[in-house]
């Protein structure tokens, strides 16, 4: 799967629900629009620090600690998120978020990592390096690896809300 499937992935179940489905989620959990603002909200911000450093210089990977390890082996190798983490601030859904508002900063983080792929990939392919919260350092393919398997996880939580 590829980051230009991801909008069939994640806003395909949503597909003809009313705003108040999008907006509506169970006591204490995300609503289907947060959860599309959450992925949106990594996808953009991630893209926008590869962009940023488009003209660093080569960098190396710093040394992962043992628990960056750990939920590398976690996440890169079982695809799988333990449950009760919280998310980094950063990628924090504001409480009330609306359909149109998390679609759409949805896409433009689809389109902003289509133009971070086109700007640094292959060249950059080895030497750039933006930091994740849990694994730490992340080439540009394997930050487009996480939001895939990051956004099978979402997608799973919106099918589970809307019945789908």
């Amino acid at each position: 799967m590829t980051l230009a499937q991801l909008p069939a992935l994640v806003l395909g179940p949503l597909q003809g629900r009313s705003d108040a489905e999008w907006e509506h989620g169970p006591p204490g959990k995300w609503t289907p629009a947060q959860i599309v603002e959450h992925l949106a909200l990594g996808l953009n911000l991630s893209a926008e620090t590869f962009r940023s450093r488009r003209n660093h210089a080569p960098m190396s990977r710093r040394l992962r600690t043992p628990a960056e390890r750990v939920a590398r082996l976690f996440i890169f190798g079982f695809r799988w998120f333990p449950p009760g983490r919280k998310a980094p601030e950063r990628a924090t859904p504001a409480p009330n978020v609306t359909r149109a508002a998390a679609e759409a900063h949805f896409l433009a983080g689809i389109e902003a990592w289509d133009q971070v792929d086109r700007a640094l990939l292959p060249e950059r392919r080895a030497n750039l390096f933006v930091k994740h919260p849990r694994m730490g350092d992340l080439t540009v393919e394997e930050w487009m690896r996480f939001h895939v398997i990051h956004a099978r996880h979402h997608a799973r939580q919106i099918r589970e809300r809307v019945g789908a």
